[in-house]
């Protein structure tokens, strides 16, 4: 008997936690049956998904379903039981366990469905099938024998849908560590799990259905946190729903990983920002630069949203806490904002947007709002006027406050954020362009207007073409500055590598050719480095082997100018301060 557990991942880079601990479960309380493991990504071909699944040639199959590939595991499953018709194939995850027997009505091919967590009801079905195996010696179609595991909706022997109570919710320590080795997860993400549940209710959540925490003992923690370090993993992201809900375990791991940091290893949490205090926010500072990064869902500064979607939030703790470690100028942090939620319209989008940039975090995502089965915003849809997408993710259309033009500008926006601010590509020249709009929010507008204008939201652009197009666009609204902006533009294009192309704004350079010479040769070193003469007469000296450790950045020093002096990129060239 083989069961393989699949997982169609949204990027090569991501991994999927689910199939790895359920594998890892099923080994340990049925280790005779053959469990294997097989990762693709919504980029693959489903023809070579189809293949490879076929080669392994399984007796089972089980998909891990969720929102972003639900779409590609049905398309898979209705071609696989015409190339394996004896194949029995179960699903499992959040896409499918609200809407188990709905879903076995519509897909005939799918022999049943694991709903909710699925390690314990998963070890019993491999139990099952081991029972039938030995009872039939193959025939493995007896499927009476699925109806004392939990957490199964199956078809019964003559077609019936089946659907037994729920499994139990297991404590975090019977569960096994989901990795035995990394050799097949070298430059991915590896995500880790150090608690389950979350102890807030926010509506538009998944996580908030599970009212309670459970956790993973600080011994058991600390034995797999060396694992990785050891394994000189590049980054292992906890999947924690509020890693810090509890203050004495967030300290006591933080410290851990501070004393025991590998040089290499990057650690991403998710929190709430307004429940760091003071001892906490020490901790981090004595960080070496990208051991640790923070993501913070803000989604809005809307005292009206944040009770409807009963969110508990101190905006003013929020914004301090995020300060103060912006002023440790080590720690990466991503802030999250959501469009689409309840009493929030443009106008006030708008003023979240602006409240969160002014917090100047390294990357702010611009997210909208999805209606997810079984959270309570599904429930509120119609009294809210949700209009949202009828296949996955159930992106919203528009609300009660928020029509469907404003949303798709919103698109435009969130894009010239990604492409502009989130790359890290543009700091200097964003920071100087905020000088000529109100606030942050229209310069981002106006620049999605400029994109929509010309037809450039339908053209793949290189990196070079970025700056042109940003160019072009500050002649119309800066002009009288122009010469400003070519040196921060400048400035941008070399921050991040020793560009093999000129931009067609930037200056001649050969008048300057003895003197970069000099410079160079005053530096012992050409290759690894470049010298850019900007138009207020400034040598600006690129470091690209040293680079800082948050941004990737090189480092830079003013090597003749109005002053004679090291740059505050010098220490930490972040542009956003």
């Amino acid at each position: 008997m083989k069961f393989l557990l699949a997982a169609i991942n949204a990027k090569y880079i991501h991994s999927n936690l689910g199939i790895y601990s359920l594998k890892a479960y099923g080994k340990k309380h049925v280790p005779e049956l053959c469990i294997e493991i097989g990762e693709y990504t919504i980029n693959h071909q489903m023809d070579q998904i189809l293949r490879d699944i076929y080669v392994k040639q399984p007796d089972a199959v089980g998909f891990s379903c969720y929102i972003w590939n639900i779409t590609y595991v049905k398309e898979l499953i209705r071609d696989l039981k015409k190339v394996l018709p004896q194949i029995d194939i179960w699903l499992g995850g959040p896409e499918v366990s609200y809407c188990a027997g709905q879903l076995l009505k519509e897909e005939k091919n799918i022999t049943g469905i694991m709903c909710g967590e699925g390690e314990h009801t998963f070890s019993l079905l491999l139990k099952a099938y081991k029972q039938m195996e030995e009872r039939e010696k193959g025939d493995l179609k007896e499927k009476d024998s699925f109806s004392q595991i939990p957490g199964l909706v199956y078809r019964g022997p003559e077609g019936n849908i089946i659907e037994n109570h729920p499994g139990p919710l297991l404590p975090m320590d019977e569960l096994p560590f989901s990795y035995s080795d990394l050799k097949d997860l070298e430059n991915r993400i590896i995500y880790y799990e150090s608690s389950r549940g979350c102890p807030f209710s926010c509506s538009y959540c998944l996580s908030s259905i599970d009212k309670s925490v459970r956790f993973r003992s600080l011994e058991l923690v600390k034995k797999e946190i060396d694992f990785f370090l050891e394994k000189q993993a590049p980054q292992v992201k906890f999947v924690d729903r509020t890693f810090n809900c509890r203050k004495d375990r967030t300290i006591e791991i933080w410290n851990y990983i501070l004393n025991h940091d590998n040089g290499i290893t990057n650690f991403h949490f998710e929190i709430a920002a307004d429940l760091l205090d003071q001892e906490e926010i020490e901790i981090l500072r004595k960080m070496r630069p990208g051991l640790v990064q923070l993501e913070i869902g803000v989604q809005t500064t809307n005292l009206d949203t944040i009770k409807a979607i009963c969110r508990k939030t101190d905006l003013n703790k929020l914004k301090a806490a995020v300060e103060a470690v912006n002023q440790g100028k080590n720690v990466h942090q991503h802030l999250d904002l959501i469009a689409g939620l309840p009493f929030e319209d443009y106008e006030s989008f708008q003023k979240s947007f602006d409240q969160v940039y002014y917090m100047e975090p390294e990357q702010l995502q611009l997210g909208f709002l999805k209606v997810l089965k079984g959270s309570k915003m599904k429930e509120m849809a119609k009294q809210y006027g949700l209009k949202y997408r009828s296949c996955p993710p159930y992106e919203v259309l528009s609300t009660g406050w928020l029509t469907y033009e404003e949303v798709i500008r919103l698109k435009d926006i969130e894009e010239m954020v990604e492409v502009y601010y989130n790359s890290g590509q543009f700091t200097k020249t964003i920071k100087l362009l905020e000088t000529l709009f109100p606030s942050p929010f229209k310069m981002f507008e106006y620049l999605a207007d400029y994109y929509s204008q010309k037809g450039l939201f339908s053209v793949k652009h290189s990196r070079l073409a970025r700056f042109e197009i940003l160019y072009q666009f500050v002649c119309i609204y800066g002009k009288g500055r122009e010469q400003e902006f070519r040196d921060c533009l400048m400035y941008d294009l070399y921050l991040r590598e020793k560009a093999k192309s000129r931009p067609s704004f930037a200056s001649d350079q050969t008048p300057y050719k003895e003197d970069i010479k000099k410079y160079y040769g005053e530096k012992g070193k050409k290759g690894p480095a470049h010298i850019e003469v900007m138009e207020n007469g400034s040598y600006i000296y690129f470091d690209y082997e040293d680079r800082d450790p948050l941004t990737y950045n090189a480092r830079t020093k003013i090597l003749r100018g109005k002053t004679e002096r090291t740059q505050d990129g010098k220490t930490r060239d972040k542009g956003r301060a």
